[in-house]
């Protein structure tokens, strides 16, 4: 027994070291294509990215579900150019996470004027036409997306969101100029620099987390849905909500949307 238990234990610790061994490469990865332009500018050729078309993901449905996919730098320099779009606009692109091949996943939006390109937003229709997709809104499809795409989808369209609304310096008035991997902007007149914030702000939340579609509607379907379940699981808002009401419509029509079958 003595020997079993030192076996597991020892298993144990090995993959516990791998998982944590795997997670701080990862993080030193990520840290320096933030902080190297030239560095990001190169994970950019192996890469892969996301598509947004005013902050609403390209998604694809598969079955159930929907599916987020990638496209490599190649395929993104094809389709600008085929909608008589620059290269120069994937410097507007952000960068979201990697693999543990160390992948680097990246998101840009077609839909959002920026101060660094001088692209006019690209047609939705036309893109969805290309693409063999819709851009939908990302929180009428979240809970049909796998772990993986809904937490990278919800971290780029922060990001996109916050660039979006921090192109010029608060100070200055002067546009901000964001560095490759989209991690801050500066501002080139006073050497500010910003940052976003993609974690929780416990100022406006008291916390945040992912449910499933069936953990959901148990709550729902419990006689007082808004009070704190005994096992540690969330709270609902109450009924007269508007969140309520939205939470109830996704749960009893989950099917709804406007990406073609």
């Amino acid at each position: 027994m003595s020997l079993y238990c030192g076996i597991a234990c020892r298993r144990k610790s090995f993959w516990s070291y791998r998982l944590l061994s795997t997670y701080v490469t990862k993080s030193r990865y990520l840290f320096e294509l933030k902080e190297d332009d030239d560095a990001c500018k190169k994970a950019q050729q192996t890469g892969a990215f996301y598509l947004f078309h005013s902050l609403a993901p390209l998604l694809q449905k598969s079955e159930h579900q929907y599916q987020a996919p990638q496209h490599s730098l190649l395929e993104l320099e094809r389709l600008l150019a085929k909608f008589g779009q620059d290269t120069q606009r994937i410097e507007d692109s952000v960068l979201i996470g990697c693999s543990e091949q160390h992948e680097a996943w990246f998101a840009l939006d077609l839909g959002l004027n920026s101060s660094s390109s001088i692209n006019a937003s690209l047609q939705k229709p036309e893109m969805e036409t290309e693409l063999k997709g819709s851009f939908m809104e990302l929180r009428k499809a979240l809970f049909q997306l796998n772990t993986k795409d809904a937490s990278l989808l919800s971290t780029a369209q922060a990001l996109l969101r916050w660039h979006d609304g921090h192109q010029f310096c608060s100070r200055s008035g002067q546009p901000t100029k964001k560095n490759m991997a989209g991690s801050k902007r500066v501002c080139p007149s006073n050497k500010i620099i910003y940052y976003p914030q993609i974690q929780v702000n416990l100022r406006e939340l008291e916390a945040a987390d992912w449910f499933s579609h069936d953990e959901v509607a148990t709550a729902l379907r419990r006689n007082n849905p808004y009070t704190q379940q005994q096992n540690g699981t969330f709270w609902l808002p109450p009924k007269l909500a508007i969140a309520h009401q939205l939470i109830k419509e996704w749960v009893e029509k989950p099917n709804c949307s406007t990406l073609p079958a």
